[in-house]
């Protein structure tokens, strides 16, 4: 199959995942479990998706050097040249700029879709579509795409992108604001305006227009490639990403693309989506059972119990009387039970807690 022009997908893997502990752990996160006992692993999923829209020598994955192994292990058709080990981790923009560097060496007329390696995608035919319509646009226009869906529900763990005037593309308008995480209050508000969706965290591109947007916001970054014999070149951004990726301030993505540069689109899109980086959002996406719980992947007799989610090792069994809107969750030493909602924040916290006063081994 050519190559050229067909596209490239960038994974995100580096993340330690810590608003799913216990069940992520920082030697083994969220992206590499079988989480929902189907045989693949979150990062294997999201690898699956791509491959049926782009050749699968097209896929890069990006993690910390600390999982470049367990990327090797569960994705062997990887090519090595297709896997970028971050020496340390500087969040995930300086990783995509890399992952440019890279596809641009190869192809810099290439289009690519940055896409999180721990997403829960309902209609995976709706979801080609709309990745296949975002490229075309991003062939023909110099700017960036990110993909939005209507929400659900105020949650206040995810981002929200408020579309301003439509482009004359169906679903595709410009992009007026970028909210990160609000709390409850204003996530309803957004809801409720019908202005603002999701933020998903895909986003595409041509790598031309992606290079620009990284020289601008990283001046002093892109100031000392152009020091380099030979100025402002592929060849040398790439090598001082290997050799000075330390240099990169740590910045999201999201924060650097949405906040930083001009020309940036949103598409709203219908494909069912959730983000399953907390327990809150995978209680939300997944099937409940008889009480509204939801229990993945365990074993359990519950009686009197509602709205609670559950997550056990195999082998153990929990019996449950009169719980109600609670995290239950077993990993190894630490056991986590708490109230479910907006919990995200107040799991850091715990983890963090718990690093310090017990030590590595529990975090």
């Amino acid at each position: 199959m050519e190559k050229r022009n067909m596209g490239y997908c960038v994974i995100l893997a580096g993340g330690k995942g810590r608003r799913l502990w216990p069940s992520s752990r920082d030697s083994y996160p969220k992206q590499f479990i079988d989480f929902f006992g189907i045989g693949r692993s979150q990062l294997q999923i999201t690898y699956d998706r791509f491959a049926n829209i782009l050749p699968k020598e097209n896929i890069i994955v990006t993690t910390n050097k600390e999982y470049a192994d367990m990327v090797k292990l569960q994705l062997p058709e990887l090519p090595e040249d297709n896997l970028i080990a971050e020496p340390i981790s500087r969040n995930t923009a300086p990783s995509v700029t890399w992952a440019v560097a890279t596809i641009a060496k190869r192809d810099p007329d290439a289009v690519v879709v940055v896409t999180p390696s721990d997403q829960f995608v309902l209609n995976d035919d709706a979801f080609t579509k709309n990745v296949n319509e975002g490229l075309q646009l991003v062939r023909e226009r110099q700017a960036i795409l990110t993909m939005g869906v209507k929400p659900s529900r105020p949650e206040p763990g995810y981002g929200y992108i408020q579309m301003g005037e439509p482009t004359g593309v169906e679903d595709v308008y410009s992009v007026m604001s970028f909210t990160e995480k609000p709390e409850r209050d204003f996530a309803k508000m957004f809801m409720e305006s019908g202005e603002f969706l999701w933020n998903t965290g895909l986003f595409l591109a041509n790598v031309t227009y992606l290079r620009k947007c990284f020289h601008h916001v990283y001046p002093e970054v892109a100031n000392a490639i152009a020091a380099m014999p030979g100025g402002v070149n592929i060849d040398n951004a790439l090598r001082f990403c290997q050799q000075s990726y330390g240099s990169f301030p740590n910045l999201s993505i999201d924060y650097a693309v949405l906040e930083h540069c001009s020309g940036v689109y949103v598409m709203k899109c219908n494909f069912g989506w959730a983000d399953l980086g907390t327990w809150h959002s995978i209680y939300e996406c997944l099937n409940r059972s008889k009480g509204d719980n939801v229990v993945i992947d365990s074993t359990v007799m519950m009686e009197n119990c509602k709205n609670n989610v559950i997550k056990l090792p195999k082998g153990k069994l929990a019996v449950l009387n009169g719980l109600e809107g609670f995290i239950v969750a077993e990993k190894d030493n630490v056991l986590l039970i708490c109230k479910k909602e907006d919990t995200s924040g107040q799991i850091r916290k715990y983890v963090n807690e718990a690093q310090l006063k017990y030590g590595e081994e529990f975090v």
